[in-house]
């Protein structure tokens, strides 16, 4: 058998042997030639000219995409060559060369990762569809499936993959080469040993570790930059002392209580783990360390997509919006150019008033969540009529103003507190009160120009018509979106004819250009992070599973004493299940207690009202959570299928 064909066969058996590795690369090939696909497409940069530093982003994020995909590697091959270390010894007994073994296994790795390419790059098309049709949907642009490939980004694709296994494999082929028959022979005898032996160096090291975990906790929660670098050292030094200490002192504690070794079937579940914990302290604090980040990355990428669109949305709810602080303002200028190059469906021009009592406002004020959001001295009134016309432009449900009553329109987070403190308003003889409440979108976010700060008071026409005009608006729905170049040409009469007073300056809102940028900023910031997150995912989980299918053989013969022992095949299932459940929940536990506050924290460090409903922080981490839940329970059901398969023989398995 030429060294080729023996190279093939090896590199098929490895391919089924560690098929959770295989499918591994195929996903990041394919990953990384989508992301590669919006680096290179034509259609995704002539979105907005906001787009234009996509490019520089995915290229970085890529960059530590390789970096991840290569430890991947460089650990899996390191990890192949402790188990096939006996193998390739024999074949150098049997005559070959060192060198020739060497070029075996390189070739062999060398297949695997090029079988893997193809049906990466398959996936990969449809991956990039996916984040095409995404990306478009954000801007509001229709998406029409097509598929075609890109040959720079598949290029680039297997520039990474071969720059990745060359290197891996180059080390690998070079420590074959270093290593003697008998170090090949006997290295897969060879693992990491309990660094702490004594009870009492693992007790302080373990309560040690706890404190350091909670105090980088906290430190994340501070929100400033050296807290953070604090924090994330604390965490670090948390995850390696917790999981060298706990790992070390599990068999320890078991040994000091004989009775609850041998309750039930602990002690089958105990002896199997105790060697994987003893001597896999660094690996668990490693993987649980980038599940730490995996889960921050995610809850920061979902938190940041949230608020951009939150906040477009929030910003304006019409077409066109044009507001002035000068309260006989007529806009002519804007009228001119809007009546000779935009189609108007519907429009309105109208004025706010100051309400003559500021109860309201000084009351929300005294919460210091809302302080800094709430500046005017006075509560902010609507005509009924206005609003009425207003909310048909919208497409909102008709709003009846009973007699002797008004109705509040806020955003939601002001609901509930301005329920318990709306006062009575006096309008001649008669005392208007609270009629009804409104939490539609309706441009409350402005400082200076919107329909109210957070809330306005809709009160009878001629009740407001009494009052002093705050400010003036101009509201428009139009036939299509405005094009940029017509929102320019509407930004250059604002820089023309606005006042030039500070205190009465014009504010501008063209809602495709606001949704344009709430979807570049997502693309440009949320795509990314979720691209690490999910890289460093399924990287972790991949092996951590290899790491577990490499002890089938062990266990198989385990499991065949046992049901010569006369165990029921029911029992040993539900010891595997104990088994693979505690194996992978050691390392996520911690990420998942660290990882709730600090995605919390961050999302409760915008404004209070931007973050509200399904966008809530609480909504969003328990989404993070469980996103990251799912795709890790997929690898522990791969891991728990192939092992029942191999291990319970065909006559003992139970029907599940």
């Amino acid at each position: 058998m030429t060294l080729f064909k023996l190279s093939l066969r090896n590199a098929r058996r490895q391919a089924r042997d560690y098929l959770v590795y295989f499918a591994t690369v195929i996903i990041s090939a394919a990953l990384l030639y989508a992301f590669n696909g919006l680096l290179f497409s034509d259609e995704i940069r002539e979105l907005s000219s906001l787009m234009e530093s996509l490019p520089i982003v995915i290229t970085l994020s890529s960059i530590a995409v390789v970096c991840i995909i290569g430890w991947l590697v460089h650990y899996t091959t390191n990890f192949m060559l402790l188990r096939r270390s006996r193998e390739l010894g024999t074949y150098i007994l049997i005559g070959l060369e060192h060198r020739q073994v060497s070029r075996l296994f390189f070739l062999e790795n060398l297949m695997v990762g090029g079988c893997a390419l193809i049906p990466g790059f398959l996936l990969g098309i449809l991956i990039f569809q996916a984040l095409k049709a995404v990306t478009l949907a954000l801007f509001q642009i229709p998406y029409r499936f097509s598929l075609s490939i890109c040959l720079p980004a598949a290029g680039l694709t297997f520039f990474y993959f071969l720059l990745i296994y060359l290197s891996a494999q180059v080390r690998g082929k070079k420590r074959i080469r270093k290593m003697k028959i008998y170090d090949l022979i006997y290295f897969d005898r060879q693992n990491e040993t309990a660094l702490i032996r004594t009870g009492k160096e693992r007790r302080k090291l373990f309560a040690g570790s706890l404190l350091l975990g909670v105090t980088g906790t906290l430190l994340l929660l501070m929100g400033s930059l050296e807290s953070g670098i604090a924090g994330c050292a604390c965490i670090i030094l948390f995850l390696f002392g917790f999981f060298l200490s706990f790992s070390s002192g599990v068999p320890a504690w078991f040994e000091k209580r004989p009775e609850k070794k041998y309750k039930g079937r602990a002690l089958l579940i105990f002896r199997t783990l105790s060697a994987k914990l003893t001597t896999m302290g660094v690996v668990m604090a490693v993987i649980s360390m980038l599940f730490t980040a995996v889960l921050i990355t995610q809850g920061a990428g979902a938190v940041f997509a949230a608020i951009y669109k939150n906040r477009a949305a929030q910003t304006t709810c019409f077409d066109l919006f044009i507001g002035s602080r000068a309260p006989e303002q007529t806009f002519p200028h804007y009228l001119d150019y809007i009546q000779e190059h935009i189609p108007v469906k519907d429009s309105l021009q109208y004025s706010l008033y100051q309400s003559d009592s500021p109860e309201i406002t000084q009351n929300i004020t005294t919460d210091t969540d809302m302080e800094a959001f709430f500046h005017y001295p006075y509560d902010t009134l609507m005509r009924y009529s206005d609003y009425v016309a207003l909310r048909r432009m919208l497409g909102y449900p008709e709003a009846r103003l009973q007699p002797g009553k008004y109705i509040i329109h806020c955003i939601p987070a002001l609901k509930e507190q301005i329920s318990h403190i709306a006062p009575g308003i006096t309008d001649g003889e008669d005392t208007l009160t609270p009629g009804g409440f409104y939490t539609e979108h309706f441009i409350q976010r402005l400082w200076g120009h919107g329909n109210g700060h957070g809330f306005v008071l809709v009160v009878p026409d001629e009740y407001a018509e009494a009052r002093p005009v705050v400010h003036t608006v101009y509201a428009a729905m139009t036939e299509k979106p405005l094009s940029e170049e017509q929102y320019l040409a509407l930004d250059d009469l604002l820089g023309t004819y606005c006042t030039p007073k500070l205190s009465d300056y014009d504010t501008l809102l063209v809602k495709s250009q606001i949704t344009e940028e709430a979807a570049a900023e997502t693309a440009i910031t949320a795509f990314p992070l979720y691209y690490l997150a999910l890289m460093l995912t399924i990287t972790a989980a991949a092996i951590l599973t290899i790491q577990q299918l490499s002890e089938t053989e062990r266990l198989r013969q385990q499991f065949r004493l046992l049901f010569k022992l006369g165990l029921d095949p029911y029992e040993v299932t539900k010891i595997l299940r104990r088994q693979l459940a505690i194996y992978y929940a050691m390392p996520a536990v911690p990420p998942i207690f660290i990882s709730i506050p600090v995605i919390y924290r961050i999302g409760t460090a915008v404004e209070p009202w931007t973050l509200t409903g399904t966008s809530s922080p609480p909504v969003l981490t328990g989404a993070c959570v469980l996103l990251f839940l799912l795709l890790y329970s997929i690898y522990a059901l791969m891991a728990y299928t192939s092992l029942k398969r191999n291990i319970l023989p065909v006559t003992e398995r139970p029907v599940l």
